[in-house]
């Protein structure tokens, strides 16, 4: 994927999220993330198309901006209580704010790209404990077993 953001654009935007929040213009829950900014650049040039889908957790916020979805838009979403639970189906992202819950949800998209033998994939972003997590484990046994269009990123 042609990537133009930098890291540092999407530290000013975590840094802008968390003055609205101290602001209390947010009021619901908000997972700031920091620290893996090139990597997660990195991975989204690598292994990510804009026809793929994203699936990923409650710290969402880079992967929604690295997928295209325009930063205004996504503000609005998180200023709305939606940090948690980001989904912008027309940029094929969703995101769960239960643990693990992901894992399922990727491999139904898979299923179902498989099914239309298309060419797309899905990338599933986890957090290393929830990576532990029992229907993680099955989520990624099954979608080996049967082939599925599946990139598990922990």
């Amino acid at each position: 994927m042609n990537v133009t953001l930098t890291a540092a654009d999407l530290i000013a935007f975590e840094k802008e999220i968390a003055a609205l929040f101290i602001a209390k213009q947010i009021l619901a829950p908000v997972h700031l993330t920091g620290g893996n900014e090139d990597q997660l650049i990195q991975i989204f040039q690598k292994h990510v198309e804009e026809r793929d889908w994203i699936c990923t957790s409650w710290r969402s916020h880079y992967h929604c901006l690295l997928k295209g979805v325009p930063p205004e838009q996504l503000r609005k979403a998180i200023v709305a209580g939606r940090s948690i639970s980001l989904c912008f189906p027309d940029h094929r992202i969703v995101s769960s704010g239960i643990v693990g819950g992901m894992a399922p949800i990727a491999v139904g998209l898979a299923m179902g790209i498989r099914r239309k033998e298309d060419r797309r994939k899905v990338v599933c972003f986890l957090g290393d404990m929830t990576y532990e997590a029992g229907v993680v484990q099955e989520s990624i046994k099954y979608s080996r077993w049967h082939n599925l269009p599946v990139l598990w990123v922990v």
